[in-house]
């Protein structure tokens, strides 16, 4: 059975009064897939299953691929949204898609929207999702990692979310983080990065009344590993309220922050019913 041919199935089931609404819906956020040519399928329905739409992963694909899975995401996904670009894979994306808009830092791609809202301490970014309830602050250690954490941050921006920027306050000048207490005290999640030996995480960890996600980044010496060593760090830490995702996956803390404030704003609206 084709996919039009299953929802008109479901929709006569309910018109019918075979099923429920309830049940129609959640059988529509398995159905809907739209396949781009041989080399994706894009889940359009991500959004109603998890609460985010399906995100590109930017390295290993060609321009012409990014630029045909934006183009049949852009009247689906309230974010459309690449990551892991290069400079110069964003000239050759640019000259497919006009709208596209980069961050060079943090090395995404989102297409452009007219609404834009303002954001703590940077200039403003393009989004087309209503604003989402809570506060992530997010911390780096150096700025070697900025890369990471602007990741985060551009990520969680794009998703609705207000975010706090604290750069360069890593345990080497401890003070710079002590005098910056406000990131902390304001956030409802963290997002905690640091390269080296990845003791912040830690550190913040023992100051904050909030869930704190801590990104090891492949920075340090020869004896990091490339990121194993604050991974490992970041896993022992003794400070409670620490969760550690991968080596280098900002995007991945962001949406694991995203996800700890939708549960919350879920749970309080089951309070005030």
């Amino acid at each position: 059975m084709t996919q039009p041919e299953q929802l008109k199935h479901l929709l006569n089931a309910v018109a019918a009064g075979e099923l429920t609404p309830e049940v129609a819906f959640n059988k529509l956020k398995n159905l809907n897939f739209e396949t781009v040519e041989d080399f994706a399928r894009i889940d359009h329905h991500r959004a109603l299953r998890t609460g985010f739409p399906e995100f590109i992963w930017g390295l290993g694909k060609t321009p012409d691929q990014i630029a045909q899975i934006m183009e049949v995401m852009r009247d689906r996904a309230a974010v459309v949204m690449a990551t892991r670009i290069e400079p110069d894979m964003y000239a050759q994306l640019k000259a497919r898609v006009r709208d596209v808009e980069y961050y060079a830092t943090a090395r995404i791609c989102a297409l452009k929207v007219n609404e834009r809202s303002a954001v703590s301490g940077q200039s403003s970014v393009p989004h087309s999702v209503s604003s989402r309830p809570g506060t992530i602050s997010i911390l780096s250690a150096g700025t070697v990692d900025l890369p990471v954490a602007e990741e985060a941050a551009v990520t969680a921006e794009l998703c609705g979310f207000k975010v706090n920027r604290l750069w360069d306050v890593g345990v080497s000048g401890i003070h710079r983080l002590l005098e910056n207490r406000w990131a902390i005290v304001e956030a409802d999640v963290l997002i905690v990065v640091a390269g080296m030996e990845g003791a912040l995480p830690s550190v913040v960890a023992g100051l904050a009344d909030c869930p704190v996600v801590a990104v090891p980044t492949s920075v340090g010496y020869g004896a990091s590993f490339n990121g194993l060593a604050p991974l490992l760090t970041m896993l022992n830490s003794c400070a409670a309220g620490v969760g550690v995702v991968n080596i280098d996956n900002g995007f991945g803390a962001a949406i694991l922050a995203g996800q700890i404030l939708r549960t919350a704003a879920r749970l309080a609206e089951r309070i005030k019913d």
